[in-house]
């Protein structure tokens, strides 16, 4: 949940630079933070579900290689388009996370607990909001617009090579064609009836999860 909020507020403070780089205007620019929020609603579902039926431990290994390898992209990106294009791969893989890190919490905590891990998950959430435009605004200013993607890449691979060597159980009966009361996709589908939403603030387009 961290990640996920983090690229979006670290992007936010980028726009103004990126419109200078590629020579672009402000709501050309914008479809970086959009195409990224998109991606995210449109599939988180789809993802969830896929979850149930493939595993949810691969499927997770696979959106943090996925959000890793879309945050390079997006940090060589020659051009506006590739960078959106990067942006919304890399939502891609944020759908994924956040699909299944709600399922595993569900699956995972027990009942009288699943509040406090929920609240921790909201937690994240919100400090990942709250620390990217100050990490932003340091890493431009410092090493310019592209390294705020490249430590997305370094947060993802992290996150990566710990959930493969923590091990994160499959959950799923193989043997059965019936899915569990809280399946990842019945999970995602509750996270959409609290979506994300976007509002304007001050200029900037900011997530709010």
């Amino acid at each position: 949940m961290l990640l996920s909020s983090l690229s979006t507020s670290i992007a936010n403070v980028a726009l103004p630079t990126l419109g200078t780089v590629f020579n672009a205007s402000f709501p050309a620019v914008q479809w970086v933070v959009l195409a990224y929020l998109l991606a995210i609603t449109a599939l988180i579902v789809s993802v969830g579900r896929l979850g149930d039926l493939v595993g949810r431990r691969p499927l997770l290994v696979a959106g943090l290689a996925l959000f890793s390898t879309a945050s390079l992209a997006a940090a060589l990106a020659p051009s506006l388009a590739l960078l959106i294009a990067a942006r919304a791969a890399q939502g891609l893989g944020a759908a994924v996370m956040m699909a299944l890190t709600i399922a595993f919490v569900g699956e995972t905590v027990a009942k009288e607990r699943t509040g406090s891990a929920m609240g921790l998950l909201g937690t994240m959430s919100a400090i990942g909001t709250a620390l990217g435009p100050s990490l932003g605004g340091v890493l431009i200013a410092a090493l310019g617009w592209r390294s705020i993607f490249l430590v997305n890449a370094g947060l993802g691979v992290a996150a990566m090579l710990a959930a493969w060597r923590q091990g994160i159980p499959v959950l799923l009966k193989s043997d059965s064609h019936l899915l569990t009361a809280r399946s990842a996709s019945t999970l995602a589908m509750k996270r959409l009836a609290y979506p994300p939403f976007i509002r304007r603030v001050d200029g900037f387009t900011i997530l709010f999860l």
